[in-house]
């Protein structure tokens, strides 16, 4: 059963999103392309598991579309994201190439990382997107000395790091606020709190409804939003992008959320209740963000034609991937010395 914590943030499809940012209307037609997008890239990225298709695992971020786009639509394209085994989404909305993420996924040389990292490994420099981790909470220090070195250099980068709940109960978590605040780097934080990591309910693991209350102890900022709606989250990120190119430090942004009920493409951390298992399908963002630009004006055709080329793009990334050659014995070794 989904808790009353998390129904009082979330607001089903229908009812009204933030308008408290004004957002040109073909910025937000942007954002729902993209978030369609991401959908139909994590739809197939299933799909092809399920094929065999995919070596190891996949996780998908499906129903988490609204942060990823949201938080990656208040940076420059020069900022930086780090992100967990569950990154396709912020890949995608940072600007990386769904045929090369694709490519990576199906193990393929055309990968973003040349076939070797997978799922749980993608990279992607060029568009400021330092790698996902496929080691709970292990990127958030990392995210901390990426920042810290943009300070040092005095780049003006931001640097946002995006996790799950689960991570938050981890000495990194913890560490990297601590030093973040003491050295003021350019940080902002992103929990994608689910409620749920792998199958265990935050009730149970943590002893504070709020993840965000965890930042007071440290002198950082924080704030509590719904993660399904792309505006609220842009809102805040924006506010904690501008704090820290202002150098006045990280902020900790908990973006409240419900994902698909599958932990991983192995099925871990299904949920007993079948209800809860859908409950996801009450608040899913795209069917609200459609609402809400209708209401806005936006057309139905333009709506459409939008969701298309977004599965065009997904089905021209799958053909690539499969098209695509697996990676050569020869090239086992490249890449792991520096030259």
């Amino acid at each position: 059963m989904l808790k009353a914590l998390q129904m009082r943030k979330l607001k089903p499809t229908g009812e009204t999103m933030s308008e408290a940012v004004p957002v040109p209307k073909q910025e937000l037609l942007h954002w729902h392309e993209q978030m369609h997008t991401i959908r139909a890239f994590e739809e197939a990225a299933v799909e092809l598991f399920a094929k065999g298709l995919i070596t190891g695992s996949t996780h998908p971020s499906i129903a988490q579309e609204a942060i990823a786009v949201g938080a990656c639509a208040a940076l420059k394209p020069e900022d930086l994201v780090l992100a967990t085994y569950r990154g396709h989404g912020v890949c995608i909305a940072k600007g990386a190439d769904p045929k090369i993420l694709m490519a990576e996924l199906l193990g393929r040389a055309t990968g973003c990382s040349k076939g070797k990292g997978g799922s749980m490994h993608l990279v992607d420099v060029t568009h400021g997107v330092l790698g996902t981790n496929a080691i709970v909470a292990a990127h958030i220090p990392i995210a901390g000395g990426v920042a810290l070195a943009s300070k040092l250099r005095k780049s003006g980068q931001v640097t946002l790091c995006f996790f799950g709940d689960g991570a938050s109960c981890e000495g990194e978590f913890f560490e990297t606020l601590n030093m973040s605040v003491l050295w003021k780097v350019p940080l902002v934080l992103i929990c994608e709190n689910n409620g749920y990591a792998i199958s265990v309910d935050t009730a149970k693991s943590q002893s504070t409804p709020d993840i965000a209350d965890r930042a007071k102890g440290f002198g950082m900022p924080s704030a509590i939003v719904d993660g399904n709606d792309p505006l609220a989250v842009y809102e805040q990120v924006s506010r904690a992008v501008q704090r820290a190119r202002e150098d006045q430090g990280p902020t900790l942004v908990e973006c409240k959320t419900v994902r698909w009920e599958r932990h991983s493409g192995f099925s871990a951390g299904r949920y007993d209740d079948p209800e809860a298992a859908q409950r996801w399908r009450k608040v899913d963002p795209l069917p609200r963000f459609r609402h809400f630009l209708l209401n806005l004006g936006a057309t139905e055709a333009e709506l459409e034609a939008g969701a298309e080329r977004a599965r065009s793009t997904i089905r021209a990334a799958v053909d690539f991937a499969q098209a695509s050659p697996a990676p050569s014995e020869q090239s086992l070794l490249d890449g792991v010395f520096a030259d």
